[in-house]
């Protein structure tokens, strides 16, 4: 008989919503400056959309400044236009091939959103969780009306899958809780 799921296949799966959010979580901006609030800024270049980061280099010189140095002068009115289009609320200050951004203060409305946008967020993940979970029970019990495992190793790895989704889902939870503490903090 064989020893039923591949356990570490469904932990790499749920690792992956899990850095999926914390990326999701990581764009979100606070009231201070990150690097990563850019993520999401996508520049006309070359003929084709590429990610703000494969044209510039983005810096943190103030606690509510970020710096974009680009690398090809020809395309500092494309990553500023960028920049503005991305409904982020950023009004980039152009000083040569560097582009300055000051970021504004957030107002209590602001913030409530960004918590909503967060809770969505984990949300998505948790499900991303619950469906991992349901592939690796499913996949239990399909073993187990084949008679490729008994009813004891199915048990014992229904609850080794369960435990591994309640710890992945706390995660989730915890990581939610210090995101929506930053984002409030004023």
């Amino acid at each position: 008989m064989s020893e039923g799921i591949d356990l570490n296949d469904l932990k790499r799966r749920m690792d992956g919503a899990i850095a999926a959010f914390k990326n999701d979580i990581a764009s979100l901006r606070t009231g201070r400056a990150s690097a990563n609030v850019l993520d999401p800024v996508m520049v006309e270049a070359y003929g084709s959309r590429v990610p703000l980061n494969q044209v510039a280099n983005i810096t943190v010189p103030e606690p509510r400044m970020l710096g974009v140095s680009i690398w090809d002068r020809s395309m500092v009115s494309a990553v500023d236009r960028a920049i503005r289009e991305s409904n982020l609320g950023l009004n980039p200050i152009m000083d040569g091939q560097t582009l300055r951004i000051p970021l504004p203060e957030l107002n209590e409305e602001r913030r409530r959103s960004l918590v909503k946008v967060a809770h969505d967020y984990a949300e998505k993940s948790k499900v991303a969780i619950r469906h991992v979970r349901r592939d690796g029970m499913d996949n239990l019990k399909k073993a187990e009306k084949d008679g490729t495992i008994g009813q004891d190793i199915s048990r014992i790895q229904s609850e080794k899958v369960q435990k591994m989704t309640d710890d992945m889902i706390s995660d989730v939870d915890r990581l939610l809780v210090d995101k929506e503490k930053e984002i409030m903090q004023v």
